[in-house]
């Protein structure tokens, strides 16, 4: 009998994983791995953080080792396209015209930049932040400090701002919203971050949109809905990404906001999975398809698709998890928060450090600790409880969060 072939089209972290547990646990036959970009896989966080700011390494941001993929005998085909798949072949199709067969396909094709329609955004210097190479142009361009206006106020805008404040760049953000991340976190939480870059010296130009990108050849200033004109040498976007379901979508799976797939992981289509930023996946706790774009996600979704590649009965329930760091602001946050009755705090907001709770009829289902550490497990344990907590012993720092725990599993 033939070995099985898996292909992975998305040379992603989650790709990367995948790849991993495969050999991990004893997949002999073909895996194929397979990326657009002429990079081996590599992690994104660095590159709004200690890359971005050159305190790290390039080697730093990779996935693996440079001879990992050749160890364990996964061809990684990097600087390559999947330009379609046969679901009845079953088989990929590669720029070029080649065609691939597989026995499994994952699909890990993560995502893209949203793109702003503003009048003007074709011009240089206006730059989106998602690849290593993007981070590498952006690096050149923080070196040579000046003034950067930074469209959208969300965790990647954030980010590169306060990088760009930390080199000494003269920063302004832009977001329609009146608070960064207001949609997520609320007034309350998104009042604190406003604060946070304003104290670093960041003018917020927050509850207005961009009208127009003017220069002559180069984006010099931006202008906003309010009227306000923002002289800079160079913008980056962040205003929200979109899961690539271009390939899946043209094959026949069925996407809706992502590749929709069941808790394994499975696409509507046999034998095809997905994995990471693309997943829109159903999630037993939350009873919903929900599609989560973040490093934790990809790093330990990937792991999961793998094994049910392998036929394993598994299934991906963790609470979503993602982290942040803007100056000398940590946090973690785990949730999956569309709604809630209020927000209580525990900890002193002022001195930023603190555990926030996001609360609905009485219970938690969300938490974000900021720049408190080794709470993070009792949070997501408080959010599977699903069980009502006393607000005042949630509150009260003096009473241990564990404790808290053991009641609302008791």
């Amino acid at each position: 009998m033939s070995k099985q072939t898996f292909v992975i089209a998305g040379a992603s972290l989650a790709g990367a994983k995948a790849a991993q547990e495969l050999r991990e646990h004893g997949f002999d036959g073909r895996v194929v791995l397979i990326g657009t970009e002429p990079d081996r896989p590599y992690e994104r966080p660095p590159l709004t953080k200690d890359y971005l700011r050159g305190e790290s390494e390039r080697e730093k941001a990779y996935v693996h080792g440079a001879d990992f993929y050749e160890q364990h005998d996964i061809e990684l085909m990097t600087g390559t396209t999947v330009t379609a798949i046969d679901p009845g072949g079953p088989s990929v199709t590669l720029e070029g015209g080649r065609e691939l067969s597989y026995d499994k396909l994952l699909l890990t094709t993560g995502s893209e930049p949203r793109q702003i329609p503003a009048p003007g955004a074709e011009l240089d210097g206006i730059y989106y932040m998602r690849s290593l190479a993007d981070c590498d142009v952006l690096r050149r361009r923080l070196d040579d400090s000046g003034r950067v206006a930074v469209v959208g106020a969300g965790w990647i805008g954030s980010e590169f701002a306060a990088s760009a404040r930390q080199l000494g760049l003269e920063v302004t953000v832009i977001d329609p919203l009146a608070l960064p991340n207001e949609r997520i976190f609320g007034a309350e939480v998104g009042g604190f971050y406003r604060d946070v870059h304003v104290q670093h010296g960041v003018e917020m130009l927050l509850g207005q949109g961009v009208e127009a990108f003017e220069g002559d050849g180069a984006v010099a200033r931006v202008r906003t809905s309010a009227g306000k004109v923002v002289e800079c040498d160079f913008a980056v976007v962040g205003i929200g990404i979109t899961p690539r379901t271009g390939l899946a979508a043209d094959a026949g799976l069925a996407v809706d906001n992502g590749v929709v797939t069941n808790d394994r992981l499975g696409t509507s289509a046999p034998g095809i999975f997905a994995a990471g930023d693309v997943a829109s996946a159903w999630h037993p706790f939350y009873e919903q398809h929900i599609r989560v774009e973040h490093w934790a996600n990809a790093l330990n979704q990937g792991p999961v698709a793998a094994r049910a590649l392998l036929g394993e009965d598994v299934s991906f329930d963790r609470i979503p998890y993602f982290f942040s760091d803007q100056y000398d602001v940590g946090m973690e946050y785990s949730g999956y928060t569309r709604s809630w009755d209020e927000v209580v705090f525990r900890g002193d907001r002022d001195a930023g450090e603190f555990i926030a709770f996001w609360l609905s009829d009485g219970r938690v289902v969300g938490g974000m600790n900021v720049n408190v550490w080794d709470v993070n497990q009792h949070v997501q344990e408080l959010i599977r409880s699903r069980r009502p907590v006393d607000v005042g012993a949630l509150t009260d720092p003096d009473t241990p969060l564990e404790s808290l725990v053991s009641e609302t599993t008791a």
